[in-house]
């Protein structure tokens, strides 16, 4: 500022020039909802996803073009009856052995939590047992038991006997399955439950005992119900490896899927692999249907401790459908 005459006379605004150009008009941003957002390039993903791709193009190939496989073979022996009894069989064994391994496992696990040392003992002995003796021992143990007790009688230990059972009639080829899968498996499924119960807040037992509840309405209404959010994942493996598990029994004499695989590979050698493939596929038809009844046996417990339940397979495949929909809007409208 310059003084005239003791007034203080600011400079007016300086000309125009090149190095300092007369301002343009302000132009406005571009509201936020308009502007395009530019996804994150990720080159690496693309390169792995590529290389799976052509991976699992040439799995494809070789499965569908090597005549090895003489799937013309496969599809004939995919529904014959044979392997479909065989198939009945695995499916009857599964579920009573997982029936009645559950069962047992609860049992144990309530057991082996219990105040009682005797309960506590037995429960952790008869878990180590069965858990370090392999799943073929016990068939065959179970499968000649009658070699060593004629008959089975329940009375007075040491005393006279009330109850007395022929051991050659009671012990069929499926009964015998069907008892050494589910001693097996409950000592596996004790764990599992026991882990889940554990999981539970140890403030909603003490808010279930706070409310003065009986400790069988306790458990059955309380505990288990929210121990099952951790004890349906691991139990579903367990099941899984009992559904395969059913292959062993065939070395009892029952003619289960793999056992009626076997037999026809025997018969028709030249279609041991169709017969293979078979019974592999069968093995992931049952094993892809648990896993489905897991998913939604999951959905149901995770109510009231998830915000939002995960959304079933249909529900993905129409939220993917319309957000291509939308993809392909916003390109064909840019």
């Amino acid at each position: 500022m310059s003084e005239l005459s003791g007034v203080a006379v600011s400079p007016g605004p300086k000309p125009p020039t090149e190095a300092n150009p007369r301002p343009g008009p302000t132009v406005a941003p571009e509201p936020l909802a308009a502007q395009r957002v530019l996804p994150l390039r990720r080159p690496g993903r693309w390169i792995v996803t590529v290389v799976v791709l052509v991976l699992v193009a040439q799995i494809v190939h070789g499965l569908v073009t090597n005549p090895f496989y003489q799937w013309g073979r496969f599809q004939y022996w995919f529904l014959r009856p044979a392997i479909l009894d065989g198939l009945v069989i695995t499916l009857e064994v599964a579920v009573y052995s997982a029936a009645l391994g559950l069962l047992g496992g609860v049992l144990l696990a309530l057991a082996r939590l219990s105040p009682n040392p005797v309960l506590r003992t037995a429960s952790w002995l008869y878990t180590w047992l069965f858990r370090s003796v392999p799943l073929i021992v016990v068939l065959l143990f179970l499968y000649n038991f009658s070699a060593l007790y004629r008959t089975v009688s329940v009375g007075v230990p040491f005393g006279p006997a009330f109850f007395t059972f022929d051991e050659s009639r009671l012990a069929t080829d499926m009964a015998v399955a069907v008892v050494g899968l589910s001693l097996n498996e409950a000592a596996y499924a004790s764990e599992v439950v026991r882990g889940g119960i554990l999981s539970v807040d140890q403030g909603q037992h003490e808010a279930a005992a706070a409310l003065g509840l009986p400790r069988r309405y306790q458990f059955a209404k309380i505990v288990f119900p929210q121990a099952l959010r951790s004890i349906t994942p691991n139990y579903v493996n367990q099941l899984i490896g009992l559904i395969k598990g059913t292959s062993l029994v065939f070395y009892v004499s029952l003619l289960d899927l793999f056992g009626s695989v076997q037999s026809m590979g025997s018969t028709y050698p030249g279609d041991i692999v169709p017969l293979l493939l078979v019974a592999t596929v069968w093995y992931l038809i049952l094993t892809s249907a648990v896993s489905v009844i897991q998913f939604y046996v999951e959905r149901h417990y995770s109510r009231g401790a998830l915000r939002t339940l995960p959304p079933t397979p249909l529900r993905k495949v129409r939220t993917g459908l319309g957000e291509l929909r939308a993809r392909v809007r916003r390109e064909t409208a840019t």
